[in-house]
Parts: structure tokens; sequence; C-alpha cells
């Protein structure tokens, strides 16, 4: 080999070993975050939605998720997705409700007659109109899809297997003026606390129990502080969505946008499947650990929570029959 092309060579070589991290620094990485810890059907939903975005644009954005909170409390990132630091986001609704009103809707009591009827509610019209409203909004966020929260029931140490029985027990309920008032409705004694106070306010008795869902109820270990009862009131049932960063939404192109929009409507629903298999799986551990499921009848409980509905619902009364009168 001659001199020249040694240098021809070399100079193809380095130029090559130049351009390698310009290529690599032009894939976009997408910045995902949930409170959720890893293997949560909402974390596993969004990477999948990731994974297909990645293939379906050769490489060009790759989502990194960051699950358990390590970007934050919710609040935060949701601060952070409308500045653009954060462009995917599992967010509940209670933040989003301040910015539109209709999403507060999702949070009165019975406002569901079961979870076949939350389904058909958010997959249908309305669900996409309030989408639409949160895009639409100040709120700088784009609403992609909605999430499955599952049902939020009682439980407790002493058995609840009638609304009399629920008479003067002090239970945790999220921080909102509304949801407090459910309990005290229903005859209990509602305590605003945070969720990570809960065990230990369980385990000391400065509570006598809380309300969520089965897998919430296993995983924070809350059945291990004397809480042996699982009465299935289901008095809440409050979808969660799946929003993107407008700042980084502006930056798609038309097509990637539609892509984004229905790999987020396919995880709304690989989240929902996943989200049985783990309400399932959770009651079949909670039983086993020796919580006892308490069915009841939910009329005395929907009769007490009128007025809380009548109160709070009262702006929304009109989207509040259009859902009544989804089938």
């Amino acid at each position: 080999m001659t001199v020249r092309r040694k240098l021809v060579k070399t100079s193809l070589l380095a130029a090559l070993a130049m351009a390698l991290p310009m290529l690599a620094s032009a894939q976009i990485v997408l910045k995902a975050a949930d409170v959720h810890p890893p293997g949560y059907p909402t974390v596993v939903a969004t990477e999948a939605m990731g994974k297909k975005l990645e293939a379906a644009t050769n490489g060009k954005y790759k989502m990194q998720m960051f699950p358990s909170s390590v970007l934050g409390d919710e609040k935060t990132m949701i601060e952070q997705t409308q500045i653009g630091a954060i462009q995917i986001l599992r967010t509940s609704l209670g933040p989003v409700g301040a910015v539109v009103p209709e999403v507060n809707v999702f949070n009165m009591p019975f406002v569901f007659r079961d979870e076949a009827h939350m389904r058909a509610v958010i997959d249908g019209p309305i669900g996409q109109e309030i989408l639409d409203k949160v895009t639409a909004s100040p709120a700088r966020l784009v609403a992609l899809a909605w999430q499955d929260g599952g049902s939020r029931s009682l439980y407790t140490k002493k058995p609840v297997r009638s609304i009399a029985d629920l008479k003067g027990q002090k239970i945790r309920m999220m921080g909102n003026p509304l949801f407090v008032d459910t309990m005290n409705a229903l005859g209990g004694n509602g305590i605003s606390m945070g969720y990570g106070e809960v065990y230990s306010a369980l385990q000391t008795g400065v509570i006598d129990g809380a309300e969520n869902n089965p897998p919430s109820m296993f995983t924070s270990n809350h059945f291990t502080t004397g809480a042996k009862y699982y009465t299935q009131t289901n008095h809440l049932m409050i979808p969660e969505m799946l929003v993107m960063s407008k700042v980084a939404w502006d930056k798609l192109t038309p097509a990637e946008q539609g892509m984004v929009k229905k790999f987020g409507r396919e995880a709304q629903m690989e989240q929902r499947v996943l989200w049985d298999k783990s309400v399932a799986d959770n009651i079949a551990k909670l039983k086993a650990a020796g919580v006892e499921f308490i069915a009841i009848d939910q009329k005395p409980f929907y009769d007490a929570t009128a007025p809380v509905r009548a109160k709070y619902g009262a702006p929304y009364a009109d989207l509040m029959a259009r859902i009544a009168a989804v089938k």
C-alpha cells in the first residue's frame, strides 16, 4: 500500500470515527416517568409504547423509563413535563383537574356503576372529549390515552359488612376535601393523609383502615398491619392519564404525532389486560395471607353519598347525566 493510499484510508477511518458519535447523538431520547415501580402495569404499557415508537421510526426515537418517582413526586413530574424536561408521563387526575375541571367528574363517588361502565365511558366519545379538552387547555400537556387505576374499596382492622359497621372508624383518604367528605357521608371519620404515612398509621392505630385497590394494598404491605378485611365497596373508580409534553409534541412531524397517538391508545388497552391480571394475582396473594374479601350491598353506600355528588358534581350535572346514560 502506497503512502498516499495509507493516508486516504487513515483519513476515511478518522472521518468515520468522528461521524459515529454524531450518528448516535441523532437518536432522540424521550424521558418517560411514573410514580409506580418497574413491572407495574402502567410502567410496562408505557415501555411497550416506547419500543413500538422506536421500531416505527427506525430508531429515531428511544424511550427511557424513570419509574418509582425517581424524577420527583407527581406534582414535580407534571411541572417537568410542562416545560419539556419529561416527555411522557403517567399522571393521576388530581393535578389535571386544576386546569381542566371536567376531569374532576371522575372523582365523584359511585359516578360509575361498575368497572365495565367506567371503561365504556373512557373508551367512548366522553373519554375522547375530555382528552381533547386537556390537550386544548393551557396545561401544556397533550393527553394521549387513559390508564386504568382500578376500583377503590375499604380495608380495615374490624370487618365492615354493612354501612353501620363503618360508623366512627378512622379511614385514611386521599388529600382532597371531596374524598374526606365521601367517607364522612358514609359514617366513617375521613382522615387526610399522605400515602407514605399509611403503613405506620395503621400499625400504630392512628387510623383504623384505608381505601385502595388490591394491588396497592398488597405492594404497600398494608395487610401486615392488622388490616385483614377488604370490603368491596368500589366507591371510587378514578382513571389515570398518559400525557406528552406539548413542548415535545410540537417537535414531532404530523406522521410521528399520529404514531404516538396510535401507540398511546394501544397502551390504554394493553395496560388494562395487565391491570386485570395484577388485580387477580394480588387478590390471590392477599387471600393467601389471611385477608377476608367481603361482598356487600352497595346501595346504602351509594345512597349515603348522594349529598357529596350533589355538592361537588353540581358544575358537571350535564356530564354526569351523559355518563349515567352510557350503557
